[in-house]
């Protein structure tokens, strides 16, 4: 019997070991790229409005045409209610729009990835699109079916952004030493972020298809390590006045956190005029969305905005 007790504990003692090695060795793994880059993170801001005003017209209607943005939305069958509001509202404003779904689906047409993994659904979704689309758009957008985006605002927080230079934007979470772009606001990476990240794809050592050896990591964890071994590095978006242009919440959610914490002041309290992206809708509050953002106006009011992105031909949008 004590032999027996014996045997049992030092089985788990050395499972106990093992365990915690395996544990270090997956904090090691994510690490490691902090010693291959030195990278000061950096806050990017949107570009001052009065300089935009003393653009010509002519530059005008070439930036309008130049920036062009290409959004990639990953869904599951589950997400159908979903699926059918993002398409039927905010989608229609990107350039290019596809749906790549983790199998067929009859209802929609959509990018079959034939995977439920969340990991390799956005790196065969980023394949795709830098193989097809690389000469054709310099942007690209990707986000989940519970996110409202307003591309027109993406495109003017980019406006003087070098799409030839490595950029990772959006809302950026700490993660022990790793510093990443949450997918709940949205991920936005440069063709030449998209370059460099399809060129590690194929090496494991770098890129590995799987996050861990115990648990999972979440795919937007993931993307940053693979990025990070590219040399590329997260950036938070913000407005002039350091508020985030990337929300992982709802802008109800924001008033009722304003409300409470800043009532005097609810709406500077609570968002970027300028703000890119709300997560955390149901399809309701993406058609209400969608109204306030596009079609209502004040009678008598003439909005005249310094620039206009003109809609993709043959686009339906609003």
């Amino acid at each position: 019997m004590l032999s027996e007790s014996s045997s049992f504990l030092k089985g788990v003692m050395l499972g106990s070991i093992f365990c915690a090695l395996i544990t270090m060795l997956g904090h090691i793994r994510i690490g490691h790229g902090n010693r291959m880059h030195h990278h000061e993170h950096h806050h990017l801001q949107a570009p001052n409005k009065e300089d935009i005003l003393k653009i010509s017209e002519d530059e005008h209607m070439e930036l309008s045409k130049s920036f062009r943005v290409y959004c990639i939305i990953l869904v599951k069958p589950k997400d159908v209610s979903l699926w059918a509001a993002v398409k039927e509202t905010w989608t229609k404003h990107c350039d290019k729009a596809e749906f790549f779904s983790s199998e067929n689906v009859k209802v929609f047409e959509s990018i079959n990835m034939e995977t439920n993994d969340m990991w390799l659904m956005m790196r065969k979704a980023y394949k795709y699109a830098f193989d097809k689309y690389r000469d054709q758009y310099n942007w690209f957008f990707l986000a989940r079916p519970t996110t409202f985006a307003i591309i027109e605002n993406l495109k003017y927080f980019l406006l003087k952004k070098d799409p030839s230079q490595p950029f990772y934007l959006g809302h950026t979470i700490k993660s022990g030493d790793l510093e990443y772009v949450g997918v709940e606001g949205g991920i936005v990476l440069s063709i030449e972020s998209m370059k460099r990240l399809n060129s590690l794809l194929n090496i494991p050592e770098k890129c590995p298809e799987q996050g861990g050896m115990i648990w999972k990591i979440p795919e937007d964890k993931q993307l940053a390590v693979c990025l990070k071994y590219a040399g590329v590095f997260a950036e938070n978006a913000e407005d002039a006045d350091g508020k985030d242009v990337f929300n992982t919440k709802s802008v109800g959610l924001f008033i009722k956190e304003a409300m409470t914490n800043h009532p005097n002041q609810v709406v500077e309290g609570c968002c970027s005029d300028m703000a890119v992206t709300f997560n955390g809708l149901t399809p309701n509050q993406m058609h209400v969305m969608m109204y306030g953002v596009y079609r209502l106006r004040a009678f008598g009011h003439i909005f005249n905005d310094a620039l206009v992105f003109l809609p993709p031909n043959g686009s339906d949008n609003d």
